[in-house]
Formats: C-alpha cells, sequence, structure tokens
C-alpha cells in the first residue's frame, strides 16, 4: 500500500500572545509566532503510520511552503515517515485554496509518475482544515483535482482489503461510510494521537536525503503558470480581523425561581421574546 499524507506549516495561534494582523496589508504577521504541524494534519499523519505498522504500507509526505517549512517534513519522516517532498518556489506565493490544490495535486501525480505508480497512491490523507485559514477546502479540492472520491471528517477509519470504511462527523450524529480505494480522506484532530519522534530517527533524518524539493520548474507540463500564485487565485481576501472577544456577562445570585424570571424580563427587555 501506498499513502501521501499532505501536511503544512503553520503559525501557532494558541502560543503566548495574539496573533498580530499587519494594520497595512491585514495578513497575518507569521513572523511574530513560532509554527508547527497542523494538528489536523498530524493526526492524519499518525493515522497512515498506523496502517505503516500493520500493514508494511509506505508513507510519503508532501507539503506546499516556504523553504522554513522543511522543518515539518523532518519532524514527519522523525515520526516515521518513509520520505517527503516540499514543494516550494516564489511563483507558489499567493496562492489561494483553488490554486494551492492544483500545485499539491499536480505535485502528487509528479511523484506517483517518479515512482513508477502507474495509477497513483492507494489513498492520500489530508487534514480537515488548517488552523491559519479554517477553510476546509484544499483537501476535496485535490481529490477534485485527482479525479478521485473523498470523504471529510474522518475521525476512525479501518481498510479492508480494497475498500475503506470511515466513521465521518456530521454535527450531531456520525455517518458510517465506505468506499473502495484509491481515494482521499481529510482527517479530524481526534483521528488519531500522534506518536512522539524518536531520537534515532531524529539524529537519521536532520541532514535527511529523504526529503526533496520540487520547484515550478520541476514540476514541467503538470502545472500551467496562470493556475498558480496570484494569476490563479480567483479568491481575494478583502478584510482580515482578529477575533473579537465577548463582554463581560451578568452572574445572578438570586434563587432558581428568580432568575429565571430575570432571565425572561431580560430577554423580553430586549424583544428576544
Amino acid at each position: 500500500m501506498n499513502i501521501i499524507v499532505c501536511i503544512k506549516q503553520v503559525p501557532d495561534t494558541t502560543a503566548a500572545g495574539n496573533a498580530t494582523l499587519d494594520p497595512k496589508t491585514g495578513r497575518l504577521m507569521r513572523e511574530l509566532l513560532p509554527t508547527i504541524m497542523n494538528y489536523d494534519d498530524k493526526a492524519g499523519l499518525e493515522a497512515a503510520l498506523r496502517l505503516k505498522d500493520k500493514y508494511g504500507a509506505n508513507v510519503t509526505i508532501v507539503s506546499m511552503g516556504p523553504p522554513m517549512a522543511h522543518e515539518v517534513l523532518v519532524e514527519a519522516l522523525a515520526m516515521g515517515a518513509d520520505d517527503g517532498y516540499l514543494m516550494t518556489d516564489r511563483a507558489f506565493g499567493g496562492s489561494d485554496t483553488l490554486a494551492t490544490s492544483t500545485i499539491i495535486a499536480m505535485g502528487i501525480k509528479k511523484i506517483a509518475a517518479d515512482k513508477g505508480l502507474k495509477n497513483g497512491f492507494d489513498l492520500i490523507i489530508a487534514g480537515r482544515q488548517a488552523i491559519d485559514g479554517d477553510t476546509a477546502q484544499v483537501g476535496p479540492q485535490i481529490a477534485e483535482h485527482l479525479g478521485l472520491q473523498n470523504i471529510s471528517y474522518a475521525e476512525e477509519i479501518e481498510i479492508k482489503g480494497d475498500v475503506i470504511k470511515v466513521k465521518r462527523q456530521y454535527e450531531d450524529r456520525y455517518h458510517i461510510l465506505e468506499m473502495k480505494l484509491p481515494c482521499l480522506i481529510t482527517a479530524l484532530a481526534e483521528l488519531a494521537e500522534p506518536r512522539y519522534m524518536t531520537v534515532g530517527r531524529i539524529f537519521d533524518v536532520w541532514h535527511s536525503p529523504e526529503i526533496k524539493t520540487i520547484s515550478r520548474a520541476d514540476m514541467g507540463d503538470f502545472i500551467k503558470d496562470e493556475e498558480i500564485g496570484l494569476t490563479g487565485s480567483p479568491t481575494k481576501v478583502a478584510k482580515s480581523f482578529p477575533k473579537q472577544l465577548k463582554g463581560q456577562g451578568t452572574t445572578i445570585n438570586k434563587p432558581t425561581e428568580e432568575s429565571v424570571q430575570f432571565i425572561i424580563d431580560s430577554l423580553k427587555q430586549k424583544f428576544v421574546l
């Protein structure tokens, strides 16, 4: 079984201090925050590594980003992945979800061709969404570009033969779905608790030749210039702003019946009731 996992290096917005936006551009000032592997992606990687442990699968990692994204690929290899590819080029800068998914999908096609996988990868795993964008669009778009079936919001997976069974989170219930490989799933952080890197693997992969770089030139005819970067991005962000904190609420220290009546009166005053 050949598995590919899409991961992203993201700013740690949970770190001490608030995420800061550039007042001129409205963009997140990433340089002020430490970076980590996206949570959903890391759970997807762990799920792939468990399939490797069980079936002897080959796990390939892909990421698109600046050269510093090399760090999360090293982390993925130290966790147990077999090889990794970083798609990085200034031509990729400014890509929205559509352009990003196009680059990653065509990069996956190139990697499959380089590996001699005529039918492509058996399973592609992507995180449900990235904490710096929260769009949940890239995974399903990759599937669309590659002509694959996909199931999103996977919380549990099981593979039997050429069929994957997925427990999919859906609002206040679950879906139990099955589809044939090859396919793509997007993982929730609840899919699997990530393992730690091992000291031996960290030492082995720190200067690892198992991480390869794919530039625009390397992709050749797999992609067109008008499909990537700002030119290939139909989505334009008009304005960004930090999440606003809620004001302090009202505390009621009264007997139950009086508290209920107080709430009802307050809602009536606001014309909610």
